[in-house]
């Protein structure tokens, strides 16, 4: 994306109600700020609209941190305690057992699936490359687990092992062509959250917290998702991201948990609630999604 680009749809004003808008605008600015570019002339309005958008994004984050609080009142504070509260949210967490996945499994139509995952896909930040923002400066324990996820992110070297590039293809098997634009705001918002939380170093640990949520939580709404696709005739090659995730992601769980979370805390236990704070954070924005998702579908 252009600088131009970036000047035509940085928001002078967003309205407090104007979900769609803003989520539309920080999804772009998110992709500008992540693609690699070369320097243009025009590096002064960049910057201007830069610390507008960072102000609407940094709005947005606290707007998120706040809607948790009332979760954190019994949060434990010694470091072992901490972990059984943190891996108790993947089965009593925001958003779990949502009843969109048994019926994406065993009910969903092949439209009401691409529908899905064109959402699902709009709203994805690229694991691997939030992983790699995140580690940056971690002591050593963590940033060695945090690298080892991001190489089997990185399909251990190898092109056709890349996670990225499977979830792609499936888009393409199935004809989508997900946008900012024709996506809604709270799938928008998910991919936003995690950037914004990976990107500003202030909010590593709540990064931390957060993708190591996601790994904790996604297996089985991946086997939910694989299994609805195979279902409706989808090729394995085409389903392998949401069949590889069902299988790894519990793997990584473990060692993300007992390498990464663990010896933060034990080393310094105020980095408990910045963790906790990121968990709680993405889960919520996943109810919210699954709630949008279930209003496209009311037969679920």
């Amino acid at each position: 994306m252009s600088v131009h680009v970036l000047h035509e749809f940085a928001p002078p004003i967003c309205e407090a109600d104007d979900s769609q808008g803003l989520h539309v605008a920080l999804a772009r600015f998110g992709a500008w700020r992540l693609t690699p570019a070369t320097p243009t002339a025009n590096w002064r309005q960049s910057l201007r609209d830069e610390a507008r958008l960072r102000v609407l994004e940094r709005d947005f984050v606290e707007r998120e941190r706040d809607g948790v609080q009332d979760l954190l009142a019994d949060l434990p504070r010694h470091p072992r305690r901490f972990m059984e509260w943190y891996e108790h949210l993947a089965l009593a967490g925001p958003g779990q057992n949502d009843r969109l996945f048994p019926w994406l499994a065993e009910r969903a139509g092949l439209a009401a699936m691409r529908w899905f995952i064109a959402q699902e896909a709009a709203g994805e930040a690229g694991f691997d490359d939030l992983v790699a923002l995140t580690q940056l400066k971690l002591p050593t324990r963590a940033k060695l687990e945090l690298a080892r996820n991001y190489w089997d992110e990185m399909g251990r070297g190898n092109p056709r092992g890349m996670h990225g590039p499977m979830l792609e293809a499936l888009v393409r098997t199935l004809g989508l062509d997900p946008r900012p634009h024709t996506s809604v705001w709270q799938s928008l918002a998910l991919g936003n959250l995690m950037t914004a939380l990976a990107i500003n170093r202030e909010f590593a640990f709540h990064s931390v917290g957060a993708l190591g949520v996601i790994e904790m939580t996604a297996p089985d709404r991946a086997q939910a998702v694989a299994q609805g696709l195979a279902r409706l005739g989808v090729d394995n090659a085409s389903r392998h991201y949401f069949e590889l995730h069902a299988v790894l992601d519990r793997k990584h769980s473990a060692h993300w948990n007992r390498e990464a979370i663990l010896p933060l805390v034990e080393a310094d236990p105020e980095l408990i609630r910045p963790i906790a704070e990121g968990a709680l954070m993405r889960l919520a924005a996943g109810a919210r999604c699954f709630e949008r998702y279930r209003a496209e579908f009311p037969e679920t």
